[in-house]
């Protein structure tokens, strides 16, 4: 049997090519050079080279010939469109732009992310361990690599690279690390808040410690009913704060590894000793969220003094009505005003709001030391009322103060080559698990802790879940829509289509 060698070369180009152009689609798809993936190309490459070699007399007059000459500026033209495509294909992906239309931007980084990222000073790294990719973790660590050079992400075949699942401990398929340095995490789920709460506890020098005091009816970090602060341990601990509980009667003083402490919206008085131990620590250099509710008196006014604070015994009252809006009422004062601070820095056209607050302000403005921001502004119908009795409210001149009415301060002060920091606000109930979600409440609560543990980077915006628009209809709202929208409207159309026939016979 007689081979053509022509035809056989010819084969041998067409696998050739066929090998090369499925080689860079697995590639392209796995984003990982694979063993595979090289034996395709390679191997398709070396039999395209032998077919145009062995077969360079047949191709070269094939393009001598007329018919051929025009196939080849035809072809030109074609290559010509796909090399512009191409090209734009390119700009665009290096200048890639995209839009964000959700009332959350649940698909665009958070604020909080960004300044992270990129401010990173460490190399990080993020590896999947998995035979296919995962389109969703991809796509996000493009975006976090195009903020920071110090971001690297690899997919890993743990059956084909035995070795490096075995330095990282992977027992599965799907497991995702991040690296940095000689500290590993891993992610159990695949979202934004995951992958920057791993990056910061894999880049962390140190973990900063927060104590919530305990002993006078304070909010509780283990309650995980809507009045309980559960939401808040959860969340400092993933921002990699260790989150612990004390009792100064207990103890006899502040903790020594005492980063923040926090009072939360007590409901006894404090003993004066205590007040004595908190007043020395702010005086040593330290740190303290103190939030406390209308009516109650903690004992707190010493400290309070010291700072040059005022907290008023009243109620703050918003008559605006904006608040009815969020199912709110007149006790549950809104804020759109904030004051110029790293707190609330980016909080313009946002809100916030206060279920039963009272009023916190600077007590003598002519005094610069130590120094106060007023943080939170009611709006001007609003007003501090100082004998509220059941559910009825009245603004009553020479007693009560006309809004605006100022929730909360932070104040700071040098002390030697420390600066104590404190920060008080009206109203403990804002950061409950009721209420942390909503609108700006939690990145008030966790934008104050941060600038307390001076951890300045990680005031910003922190990312959003999806609101939750189901609509619950009741069953007379069931029935009238029934009736409105398939016997009513129907109905009208049916009625007037029947008028117009009998009017025209």
């Amino acid at each position: 049997m007689k081979i053509n060698k022509q035809e056989l070369f010819k084969t041998i180009g067409y696998i050739g090519a066929v090998l090369v152009v499925a080689g860079y689609i697995r590639y392209s798809v796995q984003e990982t050079l694979t063993l595979t993936n090289k034996i395709m190309l390679i191997g398709g490459g070396a039999l395209l080279l032998i077919a145009i070699i062995f077969n360079f007399a047949a191709i070269r007059a094939y393009f001598s010939r007329r018919s051929a000459k025009l196939g080849t500026n035809t072809a030109v033209m074609s290559v010509a469109v796909i090399a512009i495509l191409a090209m734009a294909n390119f700009l665009g992906y290096r200048h890639h732009k995209r839009f964000d239309l959700t009332a959350e931007k649940l698909y665009s980084l958070s604020d909080q992310t960004r300044k992270i990222v990129s401010s990173l000073q460490k190399d990080v790294k993020v590896m999947k361990f998995d035979k296919t990719q995962d389109i969703n973790l991809r796509d996000l660590m493009t975006e976090y690599r195009d903020l920071s050079r110090h971001i690297s992400y690899e997919l890993i075949d743990p059956q084909e690279k035995i070795d490096v699942a075995k330095q990282y401990g992977v027992t599965r398929m799907g497991e995702i690390i991040v690296t940095s340095g000689n500290r590993t995490e891993r992610i159990d789920e695949v979202n934004e808040q995951e992958l920057t709460n791993t990056i910061l506890k894999v880049t962390r020098d140190s973990v900063k410690t927060v104590y919530f005091v305990e002993g006078h009816g304070e909010k509780s970090l283990s309650s995980s009913e809507m009045e309980g602060y559960s939401t808040v341990e959860r969340v400092l601990k993933d921002e990699n704060y260790q989150v612990k509980t004390v009792n100064l009667i207990s103890t006899n003083q502040v903790p020594s590894d005492c980063s923040v402490l926090v009072v939360a919206g007590p409901t006894k008085s404090f003993f004066p000793q205590e007040v004595a131990m908190i007043g020395k620590y702010l005086d040593g250099g330290g740190k303290a969220l103190i939030m406390v509710d209308p009516d109650i008196d903690s004992q707190l006014d010493d400290i309070f003094k010291a700072w040059n604070i005022e907290v008023g015994k009243n109620t703050v009252i918003d008559a605006s009505g904006v608040g009815r809006i969020f199912g709110t009422g007149p006790g549950v004062p809104l804020v759109i005003n904030y004051g110029s601070h790293a707190i609330t820095k980016n909080f313009e056209r946002t809100m916030t709001f206060f279920p039963f607050a009272r009023s916190v302000k600077t007590a003598d403005s002519s005094k610069s030391d130590p120094q106060i921001t007023e943080l939170l502004k009611t709006s001007s119908e609003s007003w501090a009322e100082t004998k509220l009795v059941g559910r009825g409210a009245e603004f009553n001149e020479g007693e009560d103060t006309k809004g605006p009415i100022s929730l909360g301060v932070a104040a700071s002060k040098k002390i030697g080559d420390k600066e104590a920091r404190l920060v008080v606000i009206g109203d403990s109930d804002f950061a409950i698990n009721r209420y942390i979600g909503a609108q700006r409440n939690g990145d008030l609560f966790f934008n104050s802790i941060n600038w307390l543990a001076e951890d300045e980077d990680l005031i910003a915006i922190r990312p959003k879940s999806p609101t939750d628009r189901r609509v619950t209809l009741t069953e007379s709202q069931q029935n009238m829509l029934f009736w409105f929208s398939l016997v009513f409207l129907p109905g009208a159309v049916f009625a007037s289509g029947v008028y117009i026939w009998w009017k025209r016979r």
